[in-house]
C-alpha cells in the first residue's frame, strides 16, 4: 500500500544542478483518505482537473481546476476502488474515468458528462479482486481498452476488457501474467505497433520484470522474463537514451536501489545501471531541469518521507539529483497544473484528509546546488566559491534585492534583472573570524516566486592548517607498501592544541597505513608531520579518508586519500 503524508513548502537540497523551487499554491481537503490521483480536463476548458481516490471514504473526488494551480471543492462520487485511470471511452473528446473495485471482482467505469460531472456507474466483472489498471488499445481498432491485474487468491490475472467506442465493454480476456504484479507498464516493445506490457513484483525468493508482448488482439504471448536486484514495486517506461527504443526504470524497494533496463527494439532488454535507493516506490520519469532529458522521481523511505531525483544524462546514465522533503506518509504524482510548461506536484495527505499543489516556480536554478560548504578553513583566511544563477524561464527575471548573513561576503554580476535563459554568477567569500561550525544564508527577491531563492551557506572556522588535503598514491602492485607521503599539522593558535585521535576511515582503510609525530597536543605555532602509505589489498581504485580530531575548530580535519592497486 502506498504511503501519505503532511506537507510543508520546502526548497530542494542536494547535489549537482538545481531543479527548481516548487511552493504550496494550494490546499484542498479530500475526506476518507486520499489514496490515488488521475489529471485530465473533464469540463473541456483546456485546465487540467483532479479526480483523487478517497480510499477509505469508499469515494471518488473530483476538483476542477482554475488555470492556476488552485482547485474548486471536490465533487464526490462512490466508489470503493484502489486504483483509477481517465480515458475517453466513446471517442466523444469526453474524459471518462474507471476503477477497480477491490473489495469485488469489478472494473467500475464513470462516463463523463463533459462539464465536469460524471453519470452513474457501470461494473464489469473480472476474474479476481482488480488492483491495477492501465489504459490503451490494445487490439488496434482506435477505442480505448482497459487493462486491470486481478490477485488476491486463486489467480493472478491480467484481463483486458476491449472497449466497444460507446463506453461499455466486453467480457474480460484472461492472461496468466509471470507472477503477482506489484507494478504494470505499457509500451510498444518490439516494434511491432501493438501494446506490449511489463510487470514487476516478487513472488517467494525470486524478483521478476516480465514482459508480455501484444498479439494486437487484446491477447499476449509470453516474453522474457528478467530478474530484478531486489523486490521491486514500480516500474517507468520512457527512452532515457534518445534512441527512440523504449526503456525501464525499476525501484526494488525492498534491499534498495533503481536499476535500468535498456531496451534492444527487438522487445528484448540489457541491464543497465543499479543506482542504491532507499526504500524507493512510485518511480516516474519526468523532465525536472528542462533539459530536454528524462529525469526519474521516486519516494523513498519507509514511510515515504523524501522524493528524490536521479537526472537523466540522456545515455541511459543518472546522476544524483535534488530531494524533496515531502513528510511521513505521502504519495506523490507530477503534472503541469498552471500550463507554463514545468512539472508540478500534486501531494495526497493521507492522514490529514487533504490535497496539496506544489506548484514549480522553477524560473530560477542555482549552479552548484545548495548547500555552498567551504568546509573546515583556517581563521584569518579567505577562500571564494562561484554560484551561477541562470533563468530558465521565457520571461525576464526581475530581482529586488539580494541580502546575506553569516561570516561571507558576496559580489554579484545580476543587477536588477536576468534575460530568458541567460545567467549570472554570484561570487561568495567564506571569512572565518572564530572556531566553530558557521553557517549563512543568500536570500534573493525576484519575480519566479512569492517565496524568496535561498542559497545557503556552510563552513568552520579552524585554527588547524592542513597540507595538503589530499594524498593519491601512483599504481602500486598489492601486497607491497609505497614510499610514504606526507601531511602537514599546523597549531596557528597562540594556545596548545589538543590531538584526540588519528585515524584512517573508509571502505578501503586496510589498503592504507599512517604514522606520525604528533602527540596528544600540539603547541602554539608549531607543526607536525603524518606518514601515509598505500599498501593495497586488491586491484583497482582505492580510497580512504585520513581523519584529525582536536580542539581546534571544524574537527575532524581531513584528507583524502586515493591509490591504484596493480
Amino acid at each position: 500500500m502506498k504511503k501519505f503524508a503532511l506537507f510543508l513548502f520546502v526548497l530542494i537540497l542536494g547535489t549537482g544542478s538545481a531543479f527548481a523551487q516548487f511552493e504550496t499554491r494550494s490546499t484542498f481537503p479530500v475526506s476518507g483518505a486520499p489514496y490515488s490521483a488521475v489529471v485530465g480536463d473533464f469540463n473541456g476548458d483546456g485546465v487540467p482537473d483532479l479526480a483523487v481516490l478517497a480510499f477509505l471514504g469508499g469515494q471518488v473526488a473530483v476538483a476542477l481546476g482554475n488555470g492556476d494551480g488552485t482547485f474548486s471543492k471536490p465533487t464526490y462520487y462512490n466508489a470503493l476502488a484502489s486504483s483509477l485511470a481517465a480515458g475517453d471511452f466513446r471517442n466523444d473528446g469526453i474524459l471518462d474515468l474507471a476503477l477497480t473495485d477491490n473489495l469485488s471482482n469489478n472494473l467500475q467505469v464513470m462516463l463523463g458528462n463533459g462539464n465536469g460531472t460524471f453519470g452513474p456507474s457501470s461494473y464489469y466483472s473480472t476474474p479476481d479482486f482488480p488492483n491495477l489498471i492501465a489504459v490503451g488499445d490494445f487490439n488496434n481498432d482506435g477505442k480505448l481498452d482497459v487493462l486491470t491485474v486481478d490477485q488476491s487468491g486463486y489467480c493472478p490475472c491480467m484481463s483486458v476488457l476491449l472497449g466497444n467506442g460507446d463506453g461499455t465493454f466486453q467480457a474480460p480476456i484472461i492472461t496468466q501474467p509471470p507472477g503477482p504484479a506489484a507494478a504494470i507498464g505499457l509500451g510498444d516493445f518490439n516494434g511491432d505497433g501493438n501494446l506490449d506490457v511489463v510487470t514487476a513484483g516478487q513472488f517467494g525468493s525470486s524478483n521478476d520484470i516480465g514482459i508480455l508482448y501484444g498479439n494486437g488482439d487484446g491477447t499476449f504471448t509470453d516474453g522474457p522474463i528478467y530478474q530484478a536486484s531486489t523486490s521491486p514495486q514500480s516500474v517507468a517506461v520512457a527512452d532515457f537514451n534518445g534512441d527512440h527504443i523504449l526503456d525501464l526504470a525499476v525501484a526494488n524497494a525492498i534491499g534498495g536501489s533503481v536499476e535500468i533496463l535498456l531496451g534492444n527494439g527487438d522487445g528484448t532488454f540489457r541491464y543497465g545501471p543499479v543506482y542504491a535507493a532507499y526504500f524507493p516506490v512510485d518511480i516516474q520519469a519526468v523532465d525536472l531541469n528542462g533539459d530536454g532529458k528524462l529525469d526519474l522521481a521516486y519516494e523513498s523511505g519507509v514511510y515515504s518521507t523524501v522524493a528524490n531525483v536521479l537526472t537523466g544524462n540522456g545515455d541511459g546514465t543518472f546522476r544524483r539529483g535534488g530531494s524533496y522533503q515531502i513528510g511521513f506518509e505521502s504519495v506523490l504524482f507530477s503534472a503541469d497544473l498552471n500550463g507554463d510548461g514545468q512539472p508540478d506536484f500534486i501531494l495526497l495527505n493521507y492522514l490529514g484528509n487533504q490535497v496539496v499543489i506544489w506548484l514549480n516556480t522553477g524560473a530560477v536554478s542555482f549552479s552548484p546546488m545548495t548547500p555552498l560548504t567551504f568546509g573546515a578553513q583556517v581563521i584569518g583566511s579567505n577562500t571564494p566559491q562561484t554560484v551561477t544563477l541562470t533563468n530558465n524561464g521565457r520571461k525576464k527575471l526581475s530581482i529586488q534585492s539580494i541580502t546575506l548573513s553569516g561570516p561571507f561576503s558576496k559580489t554579484s554580476t545580476c543587477g536588477s534583472s536576468v534575460a530568458p535563459h541567460a545567467s549570472c554568477t554570484l561570487t561568495v567569500t567564506f571569512s572565518p573570524t572564530t572556531t566553530g561550525v558557521k553557517s549563512g544564508l543568500i536570500s534573493i527577491v525576484d519575480s519566479a516566486s512569492s517565496k524568496p531563492q535561498a542559497i545557503e551557506l556552510i563552513g568552520a572556522g579552524t585554527v588547524v592548517a592542513i597540507t595538503p588535503t589530499q594524498l593519491t598514491f601512483p599504481a602500486q602492485k598489492v601486497g607491497t607498501k609505497s614510499v610514504p607521503q606526507a601531511v602537514t599539522v599546523t597549531n596557528t593558535a597562540s594556545t596548545t592544541l589538543n590531538i584526540q585521535k588519528i585515524s584512517i576511515e573508509g571502505l578501503d582503510s586496510l589498503d592504507f597505513a599512517e604514522g606520525n609525530t604528533c602527540g596528544s597536543t600540539l603547541g602554539a605555532g608549531t607543526s607536525c608531520r603524518i606518514w601515509v602509505a598505500f599498501d593495497p589489498t586488491k586491484t583497482g581504485t582505492r580510497t580512504a579518508t585520513l581523519g584529525i580530531t582536536d580542539s581546534g575548530g571544524g574537527s575532524p580535519q581531513q584528507v583524502s586519500l586515493s591509490g591504484t592497486g596493480d
